[in-house]
Parts: C-alpha cells; structure tokens; sequence
C-alpha cells in the first residue's frame, strides 16, 4: 500500500543536449513526486523525454547532456543531482535499480548471464560466490525463465530477447531497491509472461514497499498497475492525476489522444494465386545448452525449431506468435539463413538457399530484409543515420551516384515517419521507438520483396505504431511486398496479418487466417494468448 512517505521528490527536471548546430531541450521542465509502496507512470509518445526523464534521476545521462542548475532530485535528504558519482554508485543497483529498454545493449555480451546477476549480488551485499549463484538462480525462476540452471551458464546472445528481458528484470530486482525505475520493462516479453512480470513487482512492493517508476507505451499495463500518471509531451508534463481519473476524464487534447489511438483497420485485401515468395519445409535448427561447472559440465540438445514448415505468398503478411522463447525469431532466422539449420529445406523466389553458402546468399540480400527486436543492438553506434540507411545501397550497388543516395537515404526516412534533417545524428541520439523507425527505414531503402518483421512495434507507442502499421500497408499496397511478421501483440497481428501461425516450444499449434485463429482459437494455449491479449490481466 502507498503511505506517506516521499521517497524521491523530483522539482524542476530539465536537460539539454548538444548536437550539431547547438542543442535540444529533451526535458524542460519536470517534476514528480514518488511515495513508498508507490507506482507512478510516465507515458507519452516516442521521444516525450520519459527515459531521459529517469535517466536524468538515475544520473545516467551522457556527457552530451546538460541538466539545468534549477533542477532538484531529492532522496533520502540527499539531492542525487548535485551527488558524487562515488555516492550514487552505491545507490544504483542496491537502493535505487533500472530495468532498461534495450536488454542486449545492457547486458555485457562476453560474460555468462550467471556471472553478470552474481556480480550485481556481490558489489552491493557481503555473500559468497556459492550462494551469489544459487541466490542468481533463483532469481531467474522467479522472472519465469525455463530450465534456469542450464540457462545460468549461457550468453546473452543465447536467449530470446524476452528472455533477455527478464534476464534485466531479475538484476534489477536483486537487491530489493527502495526504488525500481522500470523503463519499457515488458515491451519484449509475451502478453502472458508481461502479466506475470508485473504481478511480481506488485507482490514485492506489497513486501518490501518499494517505489516505482514505470515508464510504458502500454496503456493497458497503466491502467492495472500504476496509482499515479503524469502524460508527457515534448519534455513537458501536459497532465497528472490518479490513474483512473486521468483514463475516465482526461482534459489535455494530447491525453485524448493517446487514449484512443489503437491498432486499426485489417490487412490489404490480397489477390487469389500470388507467386510463392518464400517457403519452408521441415525445418530444424537444434542448440547445444551446457549445464554444471568447468570440469563436471553435461550437454544437452534443445530442439528450438522442431520440423516446421510454412508458405508465403507475394503480398501476404503471415503472422508468427508465441510466448517468449517458443522459437518464432529463431525459426524466421533460419528461414533467411541467419542461422544453422540442422535439417528441413527452404526456398525462396524458386531457388533453394539451405546449402547456399554467405559469398551465395549475399546477391539474394537486398531482396530480403529483416527489422530486428532490438534496434539499439542492431544499429552500428558510432555511423551517423546516413551512414547506416547509406551502407546497404553501396554494398549493393543501388543508386547512380551520392545525390541519388541521398535521395534515397531522405525519402525512406520520411516513410518510416522521421524527418529527412538528421542525416548527422547518431542512434544514441534518438528514443527507442524512433530508433525502431531508423531500423524500418533502414530495410525499406534496398526496396526489397520480403521483409522479417520481428516485434518492429514492440518498441513503439500506441500512435506511431498505427502510423508504422499503415506505413507497412502502404509499403505493400504499393510494391507487392511480403512480410513475415513476428509479434507477441496480437492486436496488431490482428490488424496487419493475412494468416496467423502459433508457436510453443518450437512446435505449432495452431494455424490458419487470422480471423478464424483469434475470434475461434482450437487450442488451450492459444485460448490462453487471446485471452491474455485482448482482456485486462488479472
């Protein structure tokens, strides 16, 4: 329960930045105060300035950032922004903790998973190396991750990016914080396992009373969980008042808006007896996990893809779904040879591509794209935004020249939604959802036939993700594009996808149009996703 206790009381937050040309105001004018046992929210469309917002709290900010001399973070009696960085070292991570938004930029990709949340035990707390990692242990099987003694021995780049997710989440959590800032914490994980995410927050700010930060797109995850919300828009605070106030009479136009925007609409109507763009048959990819300790060490095979097969025809969009980890990123991979198959054959435009070799593959590229989950991860840091849309159409040999390029570079940035002015900026310059707009742009330059879309929305709030869903519509309308579409947000799925195939534990389960899948599903389990996707959790 919320007492009243002020555990952070925020006046003032403001920072700027300095960019090429002078600076931006990403945050103007900010303050919020948070009470122990509390949940506040900050919501607001992509790049609002919410997780400069926290990061500016967790003192987390680049050195590009400027925070305004007027701005006062208090805690405990202390102010964290006039703190030394030896002072609040100790604080984050053991009185104060983050969940951030991009997991694979946050976890240390050249140490075991079991190494990095031991570390995080022992910095702050006087344990042992044994019980760090059986303490590390159990942390992983309260965040739902399956088989947690084998998955303690893996890399990051060895799980799903929703187990990533709770990877985060159980670091985080670790030390019971007085405050958890928790930016985006589901935005990668399944609509069953987001539901039992949150109930463990809620279950250990009722045991602990420990504060929170949510910082969400999820309107839904707000409603249910959050007491207080404060509605950002261009680093201002346009509206705050309890949550269920603020939901059933909101009075700013920007709150209005958010509030009903939804994904809409339906996928394109599409032509009888299209070309089979891409197809797979019986395809398996098989990983090795290693459980125990250097010298007594077992090996055991997962199966993540086991034997499946699918069609896709031009112009379709073919949703793929699952739960975290039921192998829908890994089956599409394999399906672009991004990974090994272990058996099963694949083609696409006609010609068999599972023996071809990387120097093979390379002509079929930029006639096959991919968005990734995580755009942070997967957008080179230190190239500027031209440089990165620029990239593929040198490889490949597209455009007549630099002006050309240019024009390119400019034109499928104002498809994806971005202004065509910040060709000199870089990726850490940007939010995550117009990071995950750069990443479609970067795709869409190449005008490719088929395009992976794994989670492409995940990262987005509620209004660019209806703007990115007709962009895609559009996109296809327009050049007969073909989209495999894996998402874990079955409402867009709903309003983006001809067919629908549902996945667990590298199997399906269940497939067919979409309609008939969501409004009449056959199976327990895709019973369960409906339900959890398109009623509140309880």
């Amino acid at each position: 329960m919320t007492d009243t206790t002020v555990v952070i009381d925020a006046k003032n937050i403001a920072v700027r930045f300095k960019v090429m040309g002078g600076e931006i105001e990403a945050v103007k004018d900010v303050s919020f105060t948070l009470h122990r046992g509390q949940t506040i929210a900050l919501v607001g469309e992509s790049g609002s300035g919410k997780s400069v917002t926290a990061r500016a709290v967790m003192r987390l900010l680049s050195k590009r950032a400027k925070v305004s001399d007027n701005t006062s973070i208090l805690y405990d009696g202390k102010d964290m922004a006039r703190l030394p960085q030896s002072q609040m070292r100790f604080l984050r991570g053991n009185r104060l903790s983050m969940i951030f938004q991009e997991p694979m930029s946050s976890l240390n990709p050249v140490y075991k998973i079991g190494t990095q949340l031991a570390e995080v035990l022992r910095i702050h707390t006087k344990i042992s190396k044994a019980a760090a990692w059986a303490r590390a242990i159990e942390l992983l099987a309260e965040v739902q991750i399956p088989d947690p003694e084998a998955r303690i021995n893996q890399y990051p780049h060895q799980l799903s990016g929703g187990q990533r997710q709770r990877v985060m989440i159980a670091m985080a959590l670790a030390n019971n914080p007085d405050v958890l800032i928790a930016d985006e914490p589901t935005t990668a994980l399944d609509v069953t396992v987001q539901a039992e995410i949150l109930n463990l927050i809620k279950a250990l700010k009722a045991k602990t009373g420990m504060a929170v930060i949510l910082i969400t797109h999820d309107l839904t995850v707000v409603r249910q969980f959050a007491d207080h919300v404060y509605v950002m828009q261009h680093g201002l605070v346009r509206e705050d008042g309890p949550t269920e106030q603020v939901f059933t009479n909101p009075q700013h136009p920007y709150t209005k808006r958010l509030l009903g925007a939804e994904p809409k609409g339906q996928a394109n109507a599409r032509e009888v007896g299209q070309d089979t763009v891409l197809s797979g048959k019986d395809v398996r990819v098989t990983y090795t996990l290693r459980r125990g300790g250097v010298f007594r060490g077992t090996y055991s095979q997962l199966q993540a893809v086991d034997g499946l097969s699918l069609t896709l025809k031009r112009g379709e969009t073919l949703g793929l779904v699952g739960e975290s980890g039921s192998g829908k990123t890994t089956f599409g991979q394999a399906l672009l040879r991004l990974n090994t198959l272990n058996g099963g054959e694949v083609s696409f435009l006609g010609e068999r591509i599972e023996g071809h070799s990387r120097a093979q593959m390379k002509p079929l590229r930029s006639r096959m794209q991919i968005v990734f989950q995580d755009p942070f991860a997967s957008l080179n840091p230190r190239m500027s935004v031209r440089q990165i849309i620029e990239e593929g159409l040198i490889v490949n040999g597209i455009g007549s020249g630099n002006a050309d390029r240019l024009a390119r570079v400019q034109k499928a940035l104002r498809d994806a939604g971005m202004p065509d002015t910040i060709l000199n900026r870089f990726p850490h310059e940007f939010s995550g959802g117009q990071r995950q707009r750069l990443a479609i742009a970067r795709a869409i330059a190449l005008e490719p036939e088929f395009i992976l879309l794994d989670e492409p929305t995940s990262a987005l709030d509620l209004s660019v993700q209806a703007q990115i869903i007709d962009l895609l519509r559009q996109l296809q309308r327009d050049r007969g594009l073909s989209y495999l579409f894996i998402s874990h947000d079955l409402k867009v799925v709903r309003a983006l996808c001809h067919r629908v195939i549902v996945m667990q534990n590298g199997r399906i389960v269940e497939e067919g149009p979409v309609k008939d899948v969501l409004e009449r599903p056959a199976t327990d389990y895709t019973k369960r996703l409906v339900r959890a996707a398109f009623e509140i959790a309880t």
